[in-house]
């Protein structure tokens, strides 16, 4: 899909310490200067844990390293911290920041809460293989932190592209060239082959083609897609858009009615009606953190990518549920399977069974009306239509 890009390149970060990332903290501490683009904007940290100085500014609270995980777990509160929670760990390459969440709570999602942020920078999640991590007691409450959970004004650089991702970017990346979601309003004027120039029926990568409606001053280059299923959502039956297939890329030769345009790349066969719509340009960000929804949610799931029927861990979903709906990369929710129908086996009728939580799924992707998610465990099988809402805290 696109320009795939997780790692950001061409991004640096050129404050950062010793010991993950109370490291970026002191880096600012020390007066260097963090570029705006370095620095995720894809969804907003948790509140600050920080005093205001005499200045006004933020500075850190006293972070004491815990003695033994009963402490932690007593002062924990309402974080589902686990009993086997290691009181220090060492970021290995490979890691994401799902899985580093899910040593310290059985409710990955609950991450925000747990980590400690003195507010001085605008993404306190960038963790870096070979960088330790430690639970610390702050203001009476577990926390985790980089290092000591002090600052320690030492400087080197640090490029974007080696921080941790959220969630496995290999479970996503050929779904990042895959499909796309368009709009009804998307394709009422978009151009498309009309033929081919060489009176082939189909053509493949090096075949010139004829377009029509392509706008004069328009891009050069374009992709070229066939119109899948509608999305339609089962709750209210609006058309939430069409899948765009994609079937190749194809470069303008010369200008007309019809434009002549060759195809410069051709993962699947070429066919005349085929729809020509911008490039994907978008780069993907995979610096979010989890985190539930500010609001309460309720969707379903419409789609499983790649055709399947039954839901498993890291296979991709959409979700009829959007930014319109508050939803944005990082966001966590429960999967629950819908109530199933059964015959009364001593009675007449059926019986609906209750839901049942088949697992969950973060958000990576965010169109206004439909979000697409990783699934992230799955503790039951989960189908197309079952459920998503936000997620409960384990216990409840």
């Amino acid at each position: 899909m696109g320009n795939y890009n997780a790692s950001l390149r061409g991004l640096g970060l050129a404050c950062t310490v010793r010991n993950v990332l109370t490291g970026l903290l002191a880096s600012l501490a020390a007066g260097c200067i963090v570029d705006s683009e370095s620095v995720s904007e894809s969804s907003s940290p948790p509140p600050a844990e920080a005093a205001p100085s005499e200045s006004g500014g933020p500075v850190a609270i006293p972070a004491e390293p815990v003695a033994d995980i009963g402490q932690a777990t007593a002062a924990a509160g309402d974080l589902s911290l686990r009993e086997e929670a290691p009181l220090h760990y060492r970021v290995k390459k490979g890691d994401s920041l799902w899985k580093i969440a899910s040593y310290y709570l059985r409710d990955p999602w609950q991450w925000p809460e747990l980590w400690y942020n003195n507010g001085q920078i605008k993404n306190p999640h960038l963790i870096y293989p070979g960088e330790e991590l430690v639970l610390v007691m702050v203001k009476g409450h577990t926390r985790l932190t980089g290092g000591e959970g002090r600052l320690h004004p030492s400087i080197r650089e640090m490029p974007l592209e080696e921080a941790v991702p959220a969630i496995p970017i290999d479970a996503i990346r050929e779904f990042l060239r895959g499909p796309r979601l368009v709009t009804a309003e998307e394709l009422e004027h978009t151009p498309y082959v009309v033929d081919f120039i060489d009176e082939a029926i189909i053509g493949g990568q090096n075949n010139d083609i004829y377009v029509k409606n392509l706008p004069q001053n328009g891009a050069s280059s374009w992709a070229v897609v066939t119109i899948g299923q509608p999305y339609i959502d089962p709750d209210t039956g609006e058309v939430l858009g069409y899948e765009a297939i994609p079937t190749g890329e194809a470069e303008l030769r010369t200008y007309g009615e019809p434009a002549q345009m060759r195809l410069t790349k051709s993962p699947q066969e070429v066919r005349a009606g085929n729809r020509l719509l911008p490039l994907d340009q978008e780069n993907f960000k995979a610096d979010f953190y989890p985190h539930p929804p500010a609001q309460p949610v309720e969707g379903s799931i419409l789609t499983v990518y790649g055709g399947l029927t039954l839901i498993q861990q890291y296979n991709i979903v959409s979700i009829n549920r959007g930014s319109r709906d508050g939803l944005d990369p990082g966001t966590v929710l429960s999967i629950y399977q819908r109530g199933r129908r059964v015959d009364d086996p001593l009675g007449m009728g059926k019986v609906t069974l209750p839901e049942q939580k088949a697992g969950l799924l973060m958000v990576f992707k965010v169109t206004p009306r439909v979000s697409y998610g990783l699934v992230m465990n799955e503790t039951r099988p989960a189908h197309i239509l079952d459920k998503v809402r936000k997620p409960l805290p384990s216990g409840r």
